[in-house]
């Protein structure tokens, strides 16, 4: 056997996503030279590549254990810790692989990738332009400065990376998102829609490409994006809730952050409807976000006309009760915008009981009761920050 080609085939068979046949390859090598490091790294990289998380951690930390001096088994078990998103280990491993060879591009490469999962942007833009002093022509370190700017709102810089990540690349799926998340940022939604389609083309399976995708196509209606800035940018925090007995006043900018956010998912629900109908983007959308664009249509539609019945028979708890009805689209929105699955039951579940109390109201005839209901469901938007900080969404 020889190592050396062995060797070759399995880190070529890794680049290809074929991490079985690359640890065929690496075991036949560890079976003649079981203390060859460098099989032992790229071995610990296919078994993670497989989902096999604890032994090619095992293997990885192996390839170190052997070769604590070289720079390469750090630099893959960097790209190990990674995969298992410990970048805060990853950025160890990177760090002292460039204290044995400062002069490796993909190192910093590396450590790029794991400051910006860390968030750590302005790092990552330092370390991207270490390695850019040494290879200029890396359209992936050019691609990840873009992403960095992209974070730290540097609208420019950002679009000048980005740019120049897709003429160095053009057939790299990285530049383009680059470009399409730099594009966002600065406003360019049709950009941004026409770079993340080519991120598809080039990579299909690419999933957070089609939600870029379906994010710049909604940014495309102009409605949509004034409210959806609005409500980006009038949150409110929880602490305000104790200012209330000092400063009753403030009341009035709770119900306006509330019924600005309603709106806006008003708008997302009426855009996202558009688009699964409109036949160029309808593919995009025939999942639950297109259910539930038409059920919360359904809901403001329902809701006009329990306002409407109610205001011609002179029954206030009727009238009031379609109010709440079309206030349920906030809780029904923030439920399916919320990553955890755990999240999304609790939301769901609050936007039930909701419904229930609606019900009761009418049945009881308490206008205060579907009040009470109008007021929780436009507020949801404070118990669903709290729902998403106790079930944050998983990593992807």
């Amino acid at each position: 056997m020889n190592t050396h080609d062995s060797i070759q085939r399995a880190a070529t068979l890794l680049q290809m996503r074929r991490p079985a046949d690359a640890e065929r390859e690496l075991r036949g090598v560890l079976a003649e030279q079981p203390d060859h490091f460098t099989a032992h790294s790229l071995l610990g990289l296919a078994l993670v590549q497989q989902g096999r998380t604890a032994e090619g951690v095992s293997e990885a930390e192996e390839g170190v254990r052997l070769a604590p001096d070289q720079s390469y088994p750090h630099y893959i078990a960097g790209q190990v810790y990674l995969r298992i998103q410990r970048p805060d280990l990853a950025v160890t491993a990177a760090r002292t692989s460039l204290s044995h060879n400062p002069e490796s591009a993909s190192t910093w490469e590396l450590l790029t990738r794991a400051h910006l999962r860390l968030g750590q942007h302005r790092e990552a833009v330092g370390a991207a332009h270490r390695g850019l002093a040494i290879d200029p022509q890396d359209s992936d370190l050019v691609s990840l400065l873009a992403l960095a700017h992209v974070e730290l709102r540097e609208v420019e810089p950002a679009r000048a990376a980005a740019a120049d990540a897709v003429r160095l690349d053009p057939e790299s799926s990285t530049a383009h998102l680059a470009y399409g998340h730099a594009a966002l940022v600065s406003g360019d939604a049709k950009t941004a829609a026409a770079a993340f389609r080519e991120v598809l083309r080039l990579d299909p399976g690419f999933d957070p490409a089609r939600d870029l995708l379906v994010t710049a196509l909604k940014q495309r209606n102009p409605l949509y994006r004034i409210l959806s800035n609005l409500r980006g940018r009038f949150l409110g925090g929880w602490r305000m809730v104790f200012l209330l007995p000092a400063v009753p006043p403030l009341i009035a900018v709770f119900v306006l952050i509330a019924v600005l956010h309603w709106a806006a998912w008003v708008a997302e629900a009426v855009t996202v409807l558009r688009l699964a109908r409109a036949k160029a983007t309808k593919l995009l959308f025939e999942g639950v976000e297109a259910r539930v664009a038409i059920a919360s249509c359904a809901l403001l539609a329902a809701g006009v006309g329990v306002l409407a019945l109610g205001i011609a028979l002179g029954h206030d708890a009727l009238s009031t009760a379609g109010a709440a009805v079309m206030a349920l689209v906030t809780p029904v929105q923030e439920a399916t915008h919320t990553g955890s699955a755990r999240g999304r039951r609790v939301l769901y579940g609050w936007a039930g009981l909701l419904a229930v109390a609606i019900v009761a109201s009418v049945i009881l005839g308490s206008p205060g009761g579907a009040l009470l209901a109008v007021y929780a469901g436009l507020g949801t938007i404070w118990p669903a920050a709290g729902v998403r900080r106790l079930f944050p969404a998983p990593q992807r």
